[in-house]
Parts: structure tokens; sequence; C-alpha cells
């Protein structure tokens, strides 16, 4: 090696003169001569100089000095020049060579360009792993990136609901002199894209909060769309009811005292009835009129099994009503509450499913049921074979989510067989990262 070039050239480079660099470097090595130090910093002027192929010719040629090794950070510059060059096929074959290199210190940087190269193929899950490798390596001082990215891979996988989780870690740790609001901005496109609307207009709150940064047309209608959900949310009220009425799980307008409306003055007041202002004499007097009228029938066991029958029938037509009219045991609300707490508890929500529904369909009402919120049931809309319970969950981390909790009859209680959180304008809502 010419070592009065290759200081010559290493100078230069250190100068940030890339052209002067190569010119000295040029010298620096006799044909055919293998020297890895010459030939990565070739490389790297020759990046700065946007060569791209030649810089990946340049590395290649510092792979071959085996006595000058970091194989994991030339493979690894060599696929960020390929990718650069639009090679990512050639990329993702250098990088994966990088990170089996053990003893290379820094696998972080050759997983965030192997996610990169992976999305320019169109394969969004092997992108999102190598994000994630990059995001749990201890190395990388920033891992903020490589969770902002895997966040925008689980939202075009259409698991709003991880990705939601990524953004927020990557709030988590992000440093002082890094900038918060594209990732506000994300989680909200995420929030708004798991219907958790509340969650969505704070977070693009925070993205604008300082007036530096700009909503994407896409994102600034997914604002509105949750704010007007939240809105028109507000604005729904629980139906004016009798409390008593209410609170016994009645109806508007449901008598009790006359369940079928049909009797009108006919029904006796109580206060008609004389109960309350009957005295010992007039109880013993009746007694006395009651024992002549059992001698004068001998027939009293028949009229008091026909009394019996009459009350039997009236017990089932009571049940039967009470059935007909959408009540069970347990009731509707109950079950609605049972579910919620099944979620807070972590215990699988399946038992309080009609049967038949699938897997896939109770993961996906589970991943929509908060976690230790507090209910409010609103309201229900009863029937003899399915209701809908209304109700209100107060959030852990502040906010109100409406949801209506669709029921079906099972035996003389109630299955859950839907799970739908109340927006207004949902078809506006669904929007993804922009990343």
């Amino acid at each position: 090696m010419n070592q009065q070039a290759y200081e010559s050239g290493k100078l230069a480079y250190q100068n940030s003169d890339w052209l002067g660099a190569l010119t000295r470097l040029a010298d620096a090595t006799a044909p055919g001569e293998v020297a890895g130090e010459v030939d990565h910093l070739r490389g790297n002027a020759y990046m700065k100089l946007g060569q791209f192929d030649a810089a990946a010719r340049a590395y290649e040629s510092a792979l071959a000095d085996a006595a000058y090794g970091r194989r994991g950070a030339l493979q690894c510059n060599r696929g960020r020049a390929l990718l650069a060059a639009g090679r990512a096929q050639d990329a993702v074959a250098a990088l994966t060579d990088a990170v089996a290199d053990q003893g290379y210190a820094t696998p972080y940087k050759a997983y965030m360009a192997l996610g990169s190269a992976y999305e320019q193929l169109g394969d969004v899950r092997n992108a999102g792993m190598a994000y994630r490798s990059a995001a749990i390596d201890e190395a990388n001082p920033a891992p903020s990136v490589a969770l902002s990215n895997l966040g925008s891979c689980f939202m075009r996988l259409g698991r709003a609901v991880d990705a939601v989780e990524a953004y927020r870690t990557a709030l988590d740790f992000t440093t002082p002199l890094e900038s918060q609001n594209r990732i506000w901005c994300d989680l909200g496109l995420a929030y708004v894209a798991a219907n958790r609307m509340s969650e969505a207009v704070d977070s693009f709150a925070h993205a604008t909060a300082d007036g530096t940064f700009t909503l994407s047309p896409e994102a600034q209608a997914s604002y509105d769309a949750a704010r007007k959900a939240l809105a028109a949310l507000a604005e729904r009220r629980p139906s004016e009811t009798d409390a008593l009425l209410q609170a016994a799980g009645y109806g508007v307008g449901y008598d009790p005292l006359d369940p079928t409306g049909a009797s009108g003055e006919l029904m006796p007041s109580p206060e008609d009835t004389g109960f309350f202002s009957v005295n010992e004499e007039d109880l013993m007097e009746a007694d006395k009129r009651e024992r002549k009228v059992r001698r004068k029938h001998r027939h009293t066991g028949l009229k008091v099994l026909i009394v019996f029958l009459v009350l039997l029938v009236l017990a089932v037509g009571a049940a039967v009503f009470a059935y007909v009219r959408g009540y069970g045991i347990p009731s509707q609300e109950a079950v609605a509450e049972q579910l919620f707490d099944a979620k807070s508890s972590g215990v699988d929500i399946a038992q309080y499913v009609t049967s038949g529904t699938s897997t896939s369909q109770i993961q996906e009402w589970s991943d929509v049921l908060p976690v230790d919120a507090t209910i409010e049931v609103k309201g229900c809309d009863r029937s003899m074979t399915d209701s809908t319970v209304f109700l209100t969950a107060s959030l852990s981390s502040g906010g109100e989510q409406d949801f209506e909790i669709q029921m079906r009859r099972d035996g003389v209680g109630w299955k859950v067989s839907g799970v739908t959180p109340v927006y207004s304008s949902q078809d506006d809502a669904g929007t993804t990262s922009t990343d």
C-alpha cells in the first residue's frame, strides 16, 4: 500500500473533499491489491457523492480483505448503497448477512435499512419484524423511529390496536431533541382506525398544539370526523323515564298494574280496597261471616283448588309476559357488565358470547373493549329474542366511549351477539398512516 497516498486521501475525506479523497485513495493501492480500509473509505466517499452503484462495488471489494474484518458494517453499508440504487432484493441479501455477524456492534442500523428494503418490495410483515428488531436492540440510541415505523406497518396490516401500542411506546422513547408531533398524528390515525375517537381527538390536538406541525388532508379529515363523532355522542341523552320503573327495568309508559293498557278506568285503585283502614273488630266479624259461608258450602276444597289454579295461571302468565317483554335471568344489563369485567380481569369473554361465534369474531370484539373502565348502563331496547344494551364506558385513561351490546336469548338468560362502539360518520373515519 502507498501509505502517503492513503494518508493524503484520508485527510481529504476528513475535510469532506469527497472527489479529492477518491483521487488520492485510487493511488493508495496497486492493481489487484486488497485493502479493506481503503475500499471502505472509497465506498463512503461514493455514497456522499450519490454514486450508489460505485459505492456498493467498493464495499464489496473491502469485504474481500478477510484481515480487515468488519463484515457486519461493510454489508450494512453495501445494503444501504444497493437500496439507494433501487436494488431492494440485493439489499435484503446484504443486510441479512450484516445482522448475522455476531461481532457487529450496531445491528439496529442494518435492521432499519432491512425494514426499508422489505417495504420497497411490498413485504410489510417482514418490514415490521425488522423494525421491531431495531427497536429492541440495546445499542439503538433512538428506538422511537423504529417503533414509529413498526406502527406504520401495523396500520397497513389492518392491526390498528397494535399500531396504537407501537406509537404510544414510541412517544415514551423520544429524546428531548426529537419532535413528537408526527408520532402524535400517526397515533391519532391509529385511534380513529380502532374506533377510539376520544383518544384520537386528544392525539391530534397534541400533534398541532405548538403550531409547528400541519396535518395532512387525510389526517385533518380524520380529526374532523373524530370531533364530529364526539359531538354527536355528547348530544345523546337517555330517555326520560319514571325513576322507580326504570330501576325495576320497565320501559317508558309501562304500568305494572295494567300491563296491557286495556283496563283503563276499570282498574281498581289501591285506596278503594279498604285494606289499610280495617281494624281488629272488622277482622273478627269477617271471620264469623266466613265460617258461616264454609258451613253452607261443603266444597270448600274445590274452591281453594280453583283459586290456587287461578293464581298459578296468573303466575305463569306473568312469567310468560316477562319473557315476551325481553326480561331474563341474568338480565341483559348484568351480562353486559360481566363482559366488561371479564375483559378487565383478563378472563376469556367467550363464555358470555352466543354459541357458534367464530374465534376471530370474539377476538375482534375483545380488542375494542376497554380495560379497567367504569360502566354505566344508559338503557336497554328489549324484545323476546333480541335486545340491545346502551352503555357508556368511562376509560381509565380519561374520556368516555359509548357502546351498543347486542344480545340474543339463551334459555331464560342472554348471551352477547355483537359489540359495537357508537360513533357518527364512521365511514369518514377509516384512514391509514401516511408514512
